[in-house]
């Protein structure tokens, strides 16, 4: 069964609904919203990482995240914080998150016996920008899965070497801007997920929803992308990924229900 990520942008900036959920109660309550879909997990960002969005911080990311991350908690309702700040990830450790979420994929060896003491899931995602948040960059669609494999390579024996049980890794090679401006380099990596699962033998997610290749591809707005996004998600499905990450969980995991039927 597919595990489905409800994303949850605490956020002023995020491109697809930046502000809607920044107040505490309306992220708590769309948090409770995205659980009652079909989400297994919310991953709440306090910080957007899209190209054009404004610096933060980890204090301001904080600041965010307190009003929420221990009310759904108490909910009994399973969290991924979404950062990559230090001190960002020391705080939700701190308060118990079962998962983190990191785009640059943890680079931040100081962390990592911290990590080793957790017990939290560790989504290691690959960025072709490194640091920093996402950037416009060409990168040629023939050359993205070596980047993805050569990023894997380095990072997932970092993690293992730190004495973090690889049982606790999903990879998340990264879409849309993650990997540059050309849609056709996230239809490839999209198209090549099966050679991902196989040669590191982990779990796979991958964050589709919205996403600007998806847009541009069905010359469609941000609030027009459902169908276009399904479509995505579902062709990831098929693929093999474990893990999907979205903006809208209900209608997906209707769509995964119908697909497993057909199957069957």
């Amino acid at each position: 069964m597919i595990s489905l990520f409800g994303i949850l942008n605490v956020t002023a900036d995020s491109f697809s609904d930046g502000g809607r959920f920044l107040e505490p109660a309306a992220a708590l309550a769309h948090g409770i919203a995205l659980a009652a879909g079909g989400a297994d997990v919310i991953d709440i960002g306090a910080a957007s990482s899209n190209p054009d969005a404004g610096e933060v911080g980890a204090a301001t990311e904080i600041a965010r995240l307190t009003p929420v991350v221990p009310a759904l908690l108490a909910r009994g309702l399973a969290v991924s914080v979404d950062s990559y700040e230090r001190e960002v990830q020391l705080w939700a450790l701190g308060q118990g998150v079962p998962w983190l979420n990191d785009i640059h994929g943890f680079p931040d060896t100081a962390l990592y016996p911290r990590l080793a003491d957790s017990e939290a899931g560790l989504v290691v995602m690959h960025a072709v920008q490194g640091r920093g948040k996402a950037s416009r960059m060409d990168v040629v669609p023939d050359a993205i899965m070596a980047r993805i494999f050569a990023f894997f390579d380095e990072r997932v024996a970092a993690l293992e070497r730190a004495g973090i049980e690889r049982t606790r890794l999903v990879l998340d090679p990264g879409m849309g801007f993650f990997l540059g401006t050309n849609p056709e380099t996230s239809l490839e990596a999209l198209r090549r997920l099966p050679e991902l699962k196989a040669r590191y033998g982990l779990p796979v997610l991958v964050s589709l929803s919205r996403k600007s290749f998806i847009r541009a591809i069905a010359g469609r707005g941000v609030h027009e992308a459902g169908a276009a996004t399904l479509a995505a998600e579902l062709f990831a499905a098929a693929q093999g990924a474990d893990f999907i990450r979205t903006h809208e969980p209900r209608p997906l995991r209707d769509a995964l229900k119908v697909a497993a039927a057909l199957r069957d």
